[in-house]
């Protein structure tokens, strides 16, 4: 699959969400912080885990695809750091475990500055294509 072939998906699309690369072992992406705020002004939390599942996902899914499988999450945890008011965030999502039945990625979200914002860590399962 290439990077044009990845269907955005409704959630990355509200959220402003792009996919700069991709590939099994690393998959950046960006995210505006304009629309993803919170009450106070501040990036959402929730947008910052719903990008770190994104990358992490689309990685496992490069990685099930060349077995015939599909990749299903089934954990993510985050620690946010710090926020953001403005700007562009990027997660860049690393691979720490690419097996048959799993896959797990550490995700760091920055910006632009390079400070890090969050880091989270996705699980996937990965299952037979015929099961979903």
């Amino acid at each position: 699959m290439d990077l044009q072939d990845l269907p955005p998906g409704g959630l990355n699309e509200k959220l402003g969400v792009e996919i700069v690369e991709a590939d099994p072992d690393r998959i950046v992406g960006t995210m505006p912080v304009a629309g993803n705020e919170q009450p106070f002004g501040l990036l959402h939390g929730g947008a910052s885990i719903a990008l770190a599942e994104s990358l992490g996902s689309i990685g496992s899914t490069l990685h099930a695809q060349s077995m015939g499988k599909v990749a299903v999450g089934v954990d993510i945890n985050a620690t946010h750091h710090r926020s953001a008011r403005d700007g562009i965030v990027t997660g860049v999502a690393t691979a720490i475990h690419r097996g048959r039945t799993s896959a797990c990625y550490d995700v760091v979200i920055s910006n632009a500055e390079g400070k890090r914002l969050c880091t989270a860590r996705i699980t996937c399962a990965l299952i037979d294509a015929d099961r979903v």
